[in-house]
């Protein structure tokens, strides 16, 4: 096995490495993106190389993955399958064209494979709209709707997300030649996230829910159709605790790089995200506040005016999961009749 330390230096660098034992990682650009790159897997079979993820539709991400699995001695034609972590477009958007070129199989969970049909039936502007709905009810101010609102009913840019034919099903045993491979159910970035370990080496493929420097993005799961209430925050919680238990000797990130120390890194998550609890708390102890206003006095890596506007959204999707968690547990609520909502310690 690789010395994780030297891997995670040289994929700091976007180099293409051999973990051992059949497994590389490749790096694929992220366009215009400061996570830089995804990092897709190779998982060598009996049967034939299968990928864990596949990187952002973009041609330029295309021909890295392409010379990336050339340097691992194979090629994009080769590829019997894509088991996709998550639906987001940094992991999922390449499975089309690999699929074209190989005939390979996409797989995904069920959860994710959902939203992926539900994108691809909604009729342009529907997710503008709901956004848009979303983001006045947390109090933005129209200066940040302005924009959304000229976006209005165009399609999204780009051709429709693949839409799986396989489904991973957390707990059973992949189907995959020589590989002892089970998913392990993670939801919290998506509600079908899984991460996906390899029993023989005790490496864990973690998507985005683990990474070893950043605290991936929890937001709320609703869109259009949403008929729950649910608590992405708590599901994450819940995962990243599942994950210390199964200790893995070495994570195998979606992005930066590999690393030892899983319960380590759980630890610092679950702290980042009491913390953040707490400070949300003592923002809405002296009165009630919008999501907005307090998203704008929380803490984050700059300056609120440095923020740009998608982030923002984010953020503000951030602090709605922190106020949905606090509202399960009974220590926050919001207001009753308050346009835009507002919220109230309990």
């Amino acid at each position: 096995m690789a010395d994780h330390g030297t891997a995670g230096r040289r994929q700091e660098r976007g180099r293409v490495v051999d973990h051992g034992g059949g497994v590389w990682s490749v790096p694929v650009p992220i366009p215009d993106n400061p996570l830089g790159y995804t990092l897709v897997h190779l998982l060598d079979t009996d049967d034939g190389p299968v990928l864990v993820d596949s990187g952002w539709d973009h041609p330029d991400s295309f021909a890295a993955l392409e010379r990336g699995l050339r340097e691992a001695g194979t090629s994009v034609g080769d590829v019997l399958g894509v088991l996709v972590t998550h639906h987001h477009p940094d992991h999922h958007g390449l499975s089309a064209r690999v699929r074209e070129a190989s005939g390979a199989w996409i797989a995904m969970h069920a959860a994710d494979i959902d939203v992926v049909r539900r994108t691809r039936e909604a009729e342009p502007g529907v997710w503008v709209e709901y956004l848009l709905a979303r983001l006045a009810a947390a109090g933005a101010p129209e200066e940040h709707l302005a924009p959304l609102r000229e976006y209005g009913g165009q399609a999204l840019p780009g051709r429709p997300p693949a839409l799986p034919d396989r489904e991973i099903v957390p707990g059973e045993p992949l189907p995959l030649a020589g590989r002892r491979l089970r998913a392990v159910w993670t939801p919290g970035h998506t509600p079908g996230h899984v991460c996906l370990y390899l029993e023989e080496s005790r490496r864990l493929f973690s998507g985005d829910h683990l990474l070893p420097e950043i605290s991936p993005h929890i937001g709320l799961y609703e869109d259009p159709d949403a008929v729950v209430e649910t608590d992405p925050l708590g599901d994450y919680l819940d995962s990243l605790e599942r994950i210390a238990r199964l200790a893995p000797a070495q994570v195998l990130p979606a992005h930066q790089y590999a690393f030892a120390g899983a319960a380590g890194r759980v630890g610092e998550l679950l702290e980042h995200h009491a913390a953040r609890l707490a400070e949300l708390l003592a923002l809405i102890t002296p009165g009630p506040r919008t999501p907005w206003q307090l998203a704008e006095a929380l803490p984050w890596n700059r300056p609120w005016s440095r923020i740009p506007a998608s982030s923002r959204t984010i953020a503000v999707s951030e602090t709605e999961a922190h106020l949905r968690r606090l509202t399960k547990a009974g220590r926050a609520e919001p207001v009753p009749g308050s346009d835009p909502v507002t919220y109230r310690a309990v």
